[in-house]
């Protein structure tokens, strides 16, 4: 049966939800620091972003096996049951962060076609595809990606006033840092998964435009079933419902942020006329755009 890894025992009961902990071969298989479960079948309340520093092993994960050497960066999503076997002086250092409770820049970071393929669609598609679609940093690469790890390990653990607003900066660096990375991949597999990120990253910049579920699956270069498939795999929702959703949000800022009437705040977001707009805000967040911009003013 596999252990729950949870957040209280490496953030604090009260903590900051963004802490690192570096994991080496110890002899005999001592710990490299409490809770350390790296060779026990685990998951956690948490995602968990690797970075393999040094040495050889075995990734267990979900009942597959890969290997895994100097360079490997992936992220282990939170129900992913997974551990590390057969290590050979294997160096981890296992970034740790609960997205559900920090308030990252999602939007932004999916800017970044990489950040969607690194952060959403690998993992998912990391069996289908072996474990060929990770990232592999070169030597210089992977000393900045460990510095910045470090510096997350530092703050954490000395706690100093302002140590919160540091380790999201800190966090959201080095994921941008490993977007970057990846987006410059020239591995097959990787590529197909940047293909999707690129859609992603044009959505949310350009969503806006009157968008047809053919004209997104010729962008991707797939079919309309496989961009349905990959897609709700990587975003938990179909392209279009995903579109609207964006344009929902930049609605709500501009309801909240200027006084323009509804027929041009429905032109300024994509959706054409004002009744579809409204229709669609309502099933989006139950309240009617009026209503929404009313209760933003009191």
């Amino acid at each position: 049966m596999a252990l729950l890894a949870q957040g209280i025992d490496y953030f604090g009961e009260d903590g900051f939800p963004v802490t690192a902990r570096r994991v080496r071969t110890e002899a005999g298989g001592r710990p490299s620091h409490p809770h350390d479960v790296t060779e026990i079948d685990h998951y956690h309340d948490f995602c968990e972003l690797v970075l393999v520093l040094g040495g050889r092993g075995r990734h267990v994960l979900e009942g597959e096996s890969f290997s895994v050497g100097a360079g490997n960066v992936f992220v282990v999503q939170g129900q992913q049951i997974h551990s590390f076997r057969e290590r050979e002086d294997l160096v981890l250092v296992n970034v740790m962060y609960d997205p559900a409770r920090l308030p990252l820049p999602a939007g932004l970071l999916r800017r970044l076609p990489g950040y969607s393929a690194l952060f959403l669609l690998e993992p998912t598609f990391r069996s289908a595809h072996r474990f060929s679609s990770r990232l592999q940093l070169d030597r210089k690469d992977l000393g900045a990606a460990e510095a910045l790890a470090e510096r997350i390990e530092r703050e954490s653990s000395e706690a100093r006033p302002g140590h919160e607003a540091v380790l999201l900066g800190l966090l959201v660096e080095l994921m941008a840092f490993l977007s970057r990375r990846y987006g410059e991949s020239d591995v097959r597999e990787s590529r197909a998964l940047l293909q999707m990120g690129r859609l992603i990253s044009t959505l949310e910049q350009r969503y806006r435009e009157p968008w047809t579920l053919e004209q997104l699956a010729r962008f991707a270069h797939v079919s309309r079933t496989n961009l349905l498939r990959i897609f709700r795999q990587a975003t938990g929702k179909a392209p279009i419902e995903y579109l609207i959703g964006l344009r929902i949000e930049a609605a709500k800022r501009l309801l909240r942020q200027s006084d323009l009437g509804m027929t041009e705040i429905a032109l300024e977001t994509g959706f054409g006329d004002s009744n579809y707009f409204a229709r669609q805000f309502r099933i989006v967040t139950g309240r009617t755009p009026t209503a929404f911009r009313r209760a933003g003013r009191v």
